[in-house]
């Protein structure tokens, strides 16, 4: 295929991957951005594979390869929940990072395979782009890795700290603008190879003393730098649709991550930065155990709802843990037909990623015109009769207003509190995942419901009739 033919058909599926932005950024045209997505990826892939024209028995061991890795990405992607959903996308930021390291230290090794020069004599542009693509990509890999363990449950969400911790970042970052130059200069695979490790121990160090309540905006972030690393390896192979597409995800993902960080008063710098300004957690923990608290069940629940002229749901973590939102649909749809107005309020940062709530909400063909963000519906608790919080935790926790201490202080809270009658469906008086109790438990208020979220919700469907 020709140079020009190339360029035009990667132009092309630049389009598209623009257009798939355009349509992801709404519920109503997600799907179709969805398709304009996959259309650009498969016109991009084609292309490739046209360009390299020597189809020997190495490139079609290579075909293989992708072919399986196809596979096992679709399994996965029929096969995973929505609650798993969080740290599948960490997961799966951890491998491009991990594939453009792997692209530049073949570009190092054997710099004639990509006409970048030769061992010890590579062109300059080529040598910074490989170094500043593996640096990224050994950033985004163990980043991703230390998110993808705090998702999952198997490493503590709370922040882990040591003193000295922000220097010590300080000083790796120097160190590899600093091994870049000599590198550069040298051409020594000592610095390449230092390069990557210090990398990778700067991407550790960087999540690790995020808490759970800043998890999204890393997730974001990840987001972003596997776009950034991929971009820097699409200049090393000189490839623009590789250049484009890096570019798009870098750029888009720096964006939600400003946007998030604005809506939650967090910080841009400090969350980016291994969190700079972080709290102890530990300030802010009260004793629970102390407090009363008012238990109820679902027929206490049905009763509040059927005498009320309004409900807010609020949706959390918990919901996609149970799978209760096509239960939550049912009983909205009773509560319709008793003539009570329903909507529902969703909280930036909800569950574990951006758009979390919203997907599951769409799952169950929840109409999008009910669905409100926390600054379109923040007002209109005062006026509600009864809040259905069903697994939502630190994001309607009112010491976020209250309490200088607490790790979450400043960010905008659904003001649940203000309702006339708050319903809060969760298994226990547990914290939530930013490590903190939720002072909203013991309003008087406040009627808790201990239970699975969907058994909850199908109990209070029951006593509706």
């Amino acid at each position: 295929m020709s140079a020009n033919l190339s360029a035009i058909f990667y132009l092309i599926s630049g389009v598209l991957f623009i257009l798939a932005l355009r349509g992801l950024s709404s519920p109503e045209t997600s799907r179709r951005g969805n398709l304009f997505g996959i259309l650009g990826m498969i016109i991009a892939i084609t292309v490739t594979f046209l360009n390299v024209g020597n189809f020997s028995n190495s490139f079609i061991y290579v075909l293989i390869v992708l072919a399986l890795g196809g596979l096992i990405g679709s399994f996965i992607a029929y096969k995973i929940p929505m609650t798993a959903m969080p740290e599948l996308v960490a997961g799966f930021h951890s491998l491009v990072g991990l594939a453009a390291v792997f692209v530049a230290i073949s570009a190092f090794l054997n710099p004639e395979a990509f006409n970048l020069g030769y061992p010890g004599d590579i062109k300059l542009s080529s040598l910074i782009e490989m170094s500043i693509g593996a640096a990224i990509g050994a950033i985004t890999f163990s980043g991703s890795i230390i998110a993808f363990l705090k998702l999952r449950g198997i490493m503590s969400g709370s922040p882990i700290t040591f003193k000295g911790q922000h220097y010590i970042n300080l000083l790796l970052g120097i160190s590899i603008i600093v091994l870049i130059f000599y590198l550069c200069n040298t051409q020594s695979e000592s610095f390449f190879w230092n390069l990557i490790i210090i990398s990778f121990l700067l991407g550790l160090l960087l999540i690790i003393p995020i808490g759970g309540a800043d998890m999204p905006v890393v997730i974001s972030m990840l987001n972003s730098y596997s776009g950034w690393a991929a971009a820097g390896i699409g200049f090393t192979l000189e490839n623009s649709a590789l250049i484009i597409t890096g570019a798009l995800v870098g750029s888009s993902g720096a964006i939600l991550s400003y946007i998030m960080c604005k809506g939650m008063n967090r910080s841009f710098f400090n969350v980016i930065l291994g969190g700079f300004g972080a709290t102890d957690e530990k300030l802010s923990s009260k004793d629970k155990d102390q407090k009363p608290v008012k238990a109820g069940n679902a027929e206490d629940a049905a009763f509040l709802m059927k005498n009320a002229s309004s409900v807010i749901i609020v949706p959390g973590y918990g919901m996609a843990v149970a799978q209760a939102q096509h239960a939550l649909r049912e009983m909205v749809d009773k509560l319709k037909k008793n003539g009570i107005k329903v909507s529902y309020a969703i909280h930036p940062v909800a569950g574990r990623m951006p758009g979390h709530m919203n997907v599951l909400l769409a799952e169950a063909n929840v109409p999008y015109d009910e669905v409100f963000e926390l600054e379109e519906i923040n007002n209109d608790f005062a006026n509600a009769e009864v809040a259905y919080v069903i697994g939502a935790n630190d994001v309607t926790n009112p010491i976020a207003k209250t309490d200088p201490q607490s790790p979450i202080y400043g960010m905008p809270v659904l003001d649940v509190e203000k309702c006339k009658s708050i319903l809060f469906v969760k298994r226990s008086l547990s914290p939530g995942y930013a490590g903190i109790d939720n002072e909203l438990f013991y309003r008087d208020n406040t009627l808790m419901l201990f239970s699975d979220a969907k058994k909850m919700t199908e109990e209070i469907v029951k006593n509706l009739d």
